[in-house]
């Protein structure tokens, strides 16, 4: 699934002139104008009222602007920034920001395992990240825990514990899209591919298809699907069997996408 941005909250009501190029900064962050955001935080900086504030929203606009064009310099500045940062500087919600941007920076430089750990702890932080932005960090945290997994022997304890963190964030939230797909991962993960099959019809049946982040699951689910559940389910067969049996668990999830599908 992929990625979404864990957007700053809005400072609103007055504030100090001192703080105006923070608050500026901020704002250009939330609506995804990276390189204004990265200028006015840059200005903010020099001054000492809220310089670890602005350097926090400096990393995090960098980090944002490598992941639309992957380019190396901007990773480095971000990380530059972010390691200028004094975290007893910052209220409890910019802590939690600045740990999920240093998990990002890891996450790019492929330290997946420490990234997740990073993820894991904001995850932790109670009360500071709710809705749609923890649902993108959940996301995070389990695409940094599958790509360690791929590169380690700890497979499917690594699939285990994704699975017990996804079955409390369901029960938490039964809204959550990254649960739902990622429920059906780690199912597969542990080898209980009849429980990965009946998760990824739940999930199908519970994502609205009327957002895009709702489109990009279905698409998202229907090839793990077809590509990973379906051939390995088939593969339960005699040899004899599986191309039929491929092809009746295709025409059966057909079927399921079909009903499910807009009026």
């Amino acid at each position: 699934m992929g990625s979404t941005v864990v957007l700053f909250a809005l400072m609103l009501g007055s504030m100090p002139p001192e703080r105006d190029a923070v608050a500026r900064a901020r704002e250009l962050y939330n609506l995804r104008q990276y390189d204004a955001a990265i200028k006015a935080a840059d200005e903010a900086q020099r001054g000492a009222a809220a310089a670890d504030e602005a350097r926090l929203i400096l990393g995090r606009a960098y980090l944002e602007r490598f992941r639309g064009g992957r380019d190396p310099m901007d990773l480095t500045d971000a990380r530059s920034a972010l390691m200028r940062v004094d975290p007893a500087k910052l209220s409890r919600r910019d802590g939690v920001e600045l740990v999920i941007g240093l998990g990002e920076t890891l996450y790019f430089d492929g330290q997946f395992g420490a990234a997740a750990e990073l993820f894991d702890v904001a995850l932790a932080a109670p009360g500071q990240v709710d809705g749609d932005g923890r649902d993108g960090l959940l996301d995070w945290w389990a695409d940094s825990l599958e790509r360690y997994a791929a590169s380690g022997p700890a497979r499917e304890a690594i699939h285990a514990r994704m699975l017990r963190r996804m079955e409390e964030e369901a029960q938490r939230d039964t809204r959550s899209m990254a649960a739902s797909y990622w429920l059906v991962v780690a199912a597969h993960g542990v080898g209980d591919l009849d429980r990965a099959w009946d998760a990824a019809i739940a999930a199908w049946v519970k994502t609205p298809h009327t957002t895009p982040r709702a489109i990009e699951l279905r698409a998202d689910l229907d090839r793990y699907v077809n590509q990973i559940i379906i051939p390995e389910r088939a593969k339960r067969t005699p040899p004899t069997e599986e191309a039929a049996r491929t092809i009746a668990l295709r025409v059966e999830w057909q079927a399921l996408k079909d009903q499910w599908s807009s009026p």
